[in-house]
Formats: C-alpha cells, structure tokens, sequence
C-alpha cells in the first residue's frame, strides 16, 4: 500500500476587519502568533502562521481586513497600506479562506469575495461564531442564502473560539494544496522574529484598552531587544518598547493617572511575552508623541510598514 500522501501549501486568509480571522489562525497553529482584539483593523501586517498536521502544512496567510478604497483623498496612508498588504496576500497562495460572522452578510464580504474570485483562488467559505447565533435554526437557511451563485470550494460552519469545526476545515484545506513535503519545519509557527512579535503583544494591549479612545492612533516600535544569559534564573529576554502617538493629548490617556494604565499595559504584554516566548521578560515602555505619523509614508516605513 502506497503510504498517504502529504500536502503543503500557502492558504490566504480574507475577510472584513473583526470576523476572528485572527483568533481562528491562532487555533489552527495552536499558539498566538496573531493578535486579537475586539477593535476593527488590529491585524496591521501580512504574517504568516505555520499549522502543521500529520497529514500536511497549511502556510495561513494573515492579512489587515479588505476595505473598498475611498479614494486617495479620504484614505489614509495607513488605510492604504492596509488595503496593498491585504491584496498582496493574495499572491502566489494556492487557496483562500473567506472569513464571515455567522448570520451576517453584506456589502463588505461580497466586496472580498470578488477580490478573491478575480484572483482566481479556489474559496473557502469560513462561517464564524456559529456558537454566538441565539437561534440555531437560521444557520441553515443564512448558509444556503450566502452560497447562492457563488462558487464555494466549501461552506465550513465553526467556532474558532471554542475549536470547534477545525477537523473538517483542516481536511477541506490540504485537499486544496499541492502534494508536497512541508515547507516549514514542525516546531515553526511563524515567519515574523520574536522582536516583531514582542511589539505586536505590546500593540494588542493598546487596542484592548485603549481601542474606543485611541482606535488607530497608536503603533509600537522595539527599540531594544536583548537575551540577558547572565542572569541567575536562566535567561532574560530585556525588551525596550516605544508607544507612538500622535498627540500630546493621548499620550496621556495611554499613560493614564499616576502611570497606572501604561503598567497595565506593559504587565499585560510581559505576560503574553512569557508565555510565548518560554522565558522571563523584562519589558520597559515609553509613550512618544510624533504628528500624524499614520497618514506619513516615510513614518509608516519607519515603523516597519513595508510593502
């Protein structure tokens, strides 16, 4: 008997901002290598996750949400930037995943949906957050409505939350992805450094806390990044983070009174740090104000936003 055959392959993953594009790729890889808040627009950067199973790797793209462009008058230079990460994503993949709310479709996922078909990707249909419907009764229905004239590679109801789901998905995904050894190594989660992923711990508690004050005012730079092996409990990872802003108004909401919310802050990101990381971190944060730096092309590269 031939031995089962093993697939690899790169799979984008698409959708309007806040449908837990983030949260399921987090589930498929089994570790956060993306970060998660309640706050349209967390996911910034084009990253990938590593999910690897004994019957293949999938290479899951994740990307800033897709926005129908305003025009260049209206749109930021960051809004803009986030559109290019999210069409690039589409590049050289071999599949895609089209992320929706369980109940909910409208103008913004069929805008994605034909972004993927002009592509020319096979699409899955991925129907989130089955577990929040009060009524269960309609998923079918909503589910025969949105495949309607569209031509679905698969329809998956889950739960990335809860984990629920996943099994089929995975299977519905590798069959889509070339017959080839892995791409990546098993103990490999993501292509981005643990510099990178340190500032994006520090930005998650930004959007958590602060997302109804300071949306998209806010970006993270580390400044430091060291591996202390002199220390006696084993090694220190010493992490250095500057919070931009762009104000000198938020600068002091995201200080907050005495100090106490930019503790917070940083205790909070220290404790994703460790447990990703599998070492102690001492982390140090700074709050720096530079005008307008989310509508300046040259701030935005600076800031590690490249295309």
């Amino acid at each position: 008997m031939n031995a089962p055959s093993h697939r690899a392959g790169h799979v984008a993953v698409i959708g309007r901002p806040n449908v837990g594009k983030s949260t399921l790729i987090n589930a498929l890889v089994g570790a956060k290598v993306s970060i998660v808040s309640n706050r349209p627009q967390t996911t910034r950067h084009r990253l990938l996750g590593i999910a690897t199973f004994d019957a293949g790797q999938l290479v899951l793209v994740d990307t800033p949400g897709l926005h129908r462009e305003q025009g260049k008058a209206t749109a930021s230079a960051m809004h803009r930037w986030m559109n290019r990460a999210a069409r690039g994503a589409l590049e050289g993949v071999d599949a895609a995943m089209l992320v929706v709310r369980a109940g909910q479709w409208d103008e913004a996922d069929s805008f994605a949906y034909e972004a993927l078909r002009t592509a020319g990707l096979p699409v899955v249909l991925v129907v989130n957050q089955v577990d929040r419907l009060k009524d269960k009764s309609v998923l079918l229905p909503y589910l025969a409505q949105v495949s309607e004239g569209r031509d679905f590679a698969g329809v998956h109801p889950i739960s990335a939350l809860k984990r629920t789901g996943l099994e089929a998905l995975v299977a519905a995904l590798l069959a889509l992805v070339p017959e080839q050894p892995p791409i990546y190594g098993e103990d490999e989660i993501t292509d981005k450094s643990q510099r990178f992923l340190a500032g994006e711990m520090v930005r998650e508690q930004l959007m958590r806390q602060l997302g109804k004050e300071l949306p998209y005012a806010t970006t993270v730079e580390i400044e430091r990044f060291e591996v202390d092996e002199t220390a006696k409990s084993g090694p220190l990872l010493r992490i250095g983070a500057v919070i931009w802003v762009e104000r000198d108004g938020q600068k002091a909401i995201v200080i907050g009174k005495g100090g106490e919310r930019l503790r917070e802050i940083g205790a909070k990101a220290r404790q994703h740090m460790e447990r990703l990381f599998g070492a102690r971190v001492f982390l140090e944060t700074w709050v720096r104000v530079r005008q307008g730096w989310s509508d300046d092309e040259a701030a935005l590269r600076a800031f590690g936003y490249h295309d």
